[in-house]
């Protein structure tokens, strides 16, 4: 079997095909979009790399993986999906990042202020794929705006629910890490 080459030549014009072929600008929002799951997946990827080896991360490559599916849904127009089968997130994985939250929270101290992002690289790693979940957030509400029908369901729902998750997640390991949490204090003038 021949090794296929990295680079097709096909964007070189600015352009970029979809799931079912169409061509579209890399400026498009849904390209944008789409772009941004990936940032978060590859976010996931550090943070995945800088965990201790004790810690199961088997939760953190199924979720890698529903980003994937994600990403696939988003760079395929909505009538063409049922075509290509495309997986689609069922809401049991919202149900089970609700459980994998309350197992790690009920650990936790009750937060009486916010706190800032960081405490051992883990935990600021897992602040930064919270952050990168939110962008995320905010990318897909705006993108549904605009192309009304075309995020898919459930969505915006997993992906709230997972930057609640990395919330927990980062303060979680500073648990482990026995890492204090630095709370933030309003500067009085």
């Amino acid at each position: 079997m021949t090794k296929a080459s990295v680079y097709t030549r096909t964007g070189d014009l600015g352009t970029t095909g979809l799931v079912g072929g169409t061509r579209i600008k890399k400026s498009d929002p849904r390209i944008h979009l789409y772009g941004e799951v990936d940032e978060l997946n590859s976010f996931i990827g550090v943070g995945i790399s800088l965990l201790d080896k004790k810690i199961d991360t088997q939760f953190l490559h199924l979720v890698q993986s529903l980003l994937f599916d994600l990403g696939s849904n988003l760079a395929c127009e909505k009538e063409k999906r049922g075509q290509f089968k495309l997986p689609q997130i069922k809401e049991e994985m919202i149900q089970k990042i609700e459980s994998e939250i309350d197992q790690m929270d009920k650990q936790l101290m009750v937060l009486k202020t916010f706190i800032l992002p960081g405490g051992s690289p883990e935990s600021a790693a897992f602040h930064v794929c919270r952050t990168v979940c939110r962008r995320v957030e905010r990318q897909l509400v705006d993108f549904e705006d605009q192309h009304n029908g075309e995020v898919p369901e459930l969505a915006l729902r997993f992906i709230n629910r997972l930057s609640d998750y990395f919330f927990i997640l980062s303060r979680y390991l500073n648990f482990l890490k026995n890492v204090s949490e630095l709370q933030w204090i309003p500067k009085k003038n």
